[in-house]
C-alpha cells in the first residue's frame, strides 16, 4: 500500500509544526539549568528547540520520581540518549528530590502549561502528581525543607535559600489566580493548597527576623522544631539574607487584602534594605588561567574594585546581632571580605546582589502609594 506523501512529510515535520504549538517561558529552569552545566563543565550539547514543549515536557516526565517530585541540576532541553532514558526508568524509586534550586514547581509549572496545549493527560496527571508532592512535604507549621521525604542533616530545615519557601508560594498563589492553565485540579485539591497558603502566610510573620525588638528581613534556613536561624552548608550560616528576602516581600506585596500584620512585616523589612544598602564598590569579573575543581574548569576571578558611581548593592549575608555583612568559607569559617574566601567559593557562590534595588527603588513606592490611606508607613 502507498502511504501519502503528505502523511510522511507531517510524520517527519518537528511537533511544533505540525500542531502549532508555541514556546513556553523558560526562565524557571535556569538556575538548574546553570548548576548542571558546572557539574558536566559543558555549555554546548544537543538540545531540544523552546518550541519543541512535548519532547521537553516528556524529559521532564522521565525525570520526575514516583514519589511526585525531581531530582536537582537537569537540563530539561538536553536531547538524552536511549541509555539514558533507561536508566531513568530504573531510577523512578530514588528519593532524591528536592525544591532546591527552585525546583519541583518549576516542573509542575510547565507540565501545566504543555497540557493547556496538548492536552495529553499524562502531563495533568504528572502535575497533579507534583501538586501533591508539595503538599505532602509541607510541615505543619507552614514551612518546606529543602528536600523531602530523605530530610537528613539541614535537609529537614525550612529553607528560604533559593527561593524555596517563596518559589513554592508564589507557585501555589498562581493555581488560585490562573484558573485557565490550573482548572484540570479539582476543588479537593485547591482547598488543599489555599490550606497550604494560609498556614504558610502565618509562618512568614513568625520567621521574620527581631533584632533589639524591631523587625529587620528573614534568615536563610531555620529549625524546622524551633524556628530558630541554623545553619545549611559549612558557608551557610545563620544570617540575615538578603537577596532571597527581596522575594519574600515580594510576594506580601502582591497580596490583595494585606493584613496590619502583613503591612508591617513589608514597612520593616524595607527599612532593613535602606539602612543595610553598601555603597562605593562594585564586584568585578576578571579573566584566569584555568583552574579545574572537580568536573568543574573555573576560568575567572572576582574582586571588590572600589568606585565612588556604583549603584548600590548589598551583601548575601548579615550578622544577625550587629547587620554587619559576611562571608564564609566551606570549612564554615566567618570571614569580611571578598578577597578572604577561596577562590572555589568566591565564584561559585553569590556573596552580593542588587536585587533589592528594584523594591526600594520601583515596587515599593507604588505599593505604599497604593496603601497609604490604609495605614502611614
Amino acid at each position: 500500500m502507498r502511504v501519502p506523501i503528505l502523511f510522511l512529510l507531517l510524520f517527519a515535520l518537528p511537533n511544533a509544526l505540525v500542531f502549532g504549538y508555541e514556546a513556553l517561558p523558560l526562565d524557571g529552569f535556569s538556575d538548574s539549568i546553570n548548576h548542571y552545566r558546572k557539574e558536566v563543565d559543558a555549555t554546548k550539547y544537543d538540545r531540544y528547540a523552546p518550541n519543541q514543549i512535548v519532547d521537553i515536557a516528556d524529559n521532564i516526565l522521565l525525570y520526575q520520581r514516583d514519589n511526585g517530585g525531581w531530582p536537582k541540576n537537569k537540563d530539561p532541553l538536553r536531547i538524552l540518549t536511549d541509555h539514558e532514558k533507561e536508566r531513568l526508568a530504573t531510577d523512578k524509586s530514588m528519593q532524591d528530590t528536592t525544591f532546591d534550586n527552585r525546583n519541583t514547581y518549576t516542573q509542575i509549572a510547565y507540565l501545566a502549561q504543555v497540557y493547556q496545549q496538548t492536552r495529553n493527560q499524562a502531563y495533568a496527571n504528572a502535575a497533579k502528581k507534583g501538586v501533591a508532592f508539595i503538599l505532602n512535604a509541607q510541615y505543619d507549621n507552614g514551612g518546606w525543607p529543602q528536600f523531602w521525604p530523605e530530610m537528613s542533616g539541614y535537609r529537614s530545615q525550612i529553607t528560604l535559600n533559593d527561593d524555596v519557601l517563596a518559589g513554592l508560594l508564589f507557585f501555589l498563589r498562581s493555581t488560585q489566580t490562573d484558573a485557565v492553565v490550573y482548572r484540570f485540579l479539582s476543588d479537593e485539591i485547591h482547598a488543599a493548597i489555599r490550606n497550604a497558603i494560609e498556614k504558610a502566610d502565618n509562618l512568614i510573620l513568625r520567621l521574620q527576623v527581631v533584632v533589639d525588638g524591631k523587625r529587620t528581613i528573614w534568615a536563610g534556613q531555620y529549625d524546622h522544631i524551633t524556628l530558630e536561624p541554623a545553619t545549611a552548608r559549612s558557608y551557610e550560616l545563620p544570617s540575615l539574607i538578603s537577596a532571597e528576602s527581596v522575594k519574600v516581600v515580594r510576594y506580601l506585596m502582591q497580596m490583595d487584602h494585606p493584613s496590619p500584620e502583613v503591612i508591617e512585616a513589608i514597612h520593616s523589612a524595607m527599612n532593613w534594605f535602606e539602612k543595610s544598602q553598601i555603597h562605593g564598590i562594585r564586584i568585578e569579573k576578571f579573566d584566569i588561567d584555568p583552574v579545574t575543581y572537580g568536573n568543574y574548569t573555573a576560568k575567572i576571578d572576582m574582586r571588590v574594585v572600589e568606585d565612588p558611581n556604583a549603584p548600590p548593592i548589598w551583601a548575601r549575608f548579615y550578622e544577625i546581632d550587629t547587620n554587619r555583612p559576611f562571608m564564609a568559607n566551606r570549612d564554615g569559617e566567618k570571614v569580611y571580605s571578598l578577597a578572604e574566601v577561596e577562590h572555589e567559593r568566591r565564584i561559585g557562590y553569590g556573596w552580593y546582589t542588587n536585587a533589592p534595588a528594584a523594591l526600594l527603588e520601583k515596587e515599593y513606592p507604588v505599593w505604599k502609594k497604593q496603601r497609604e490611606s490604609i495605614v502611614s508607613p
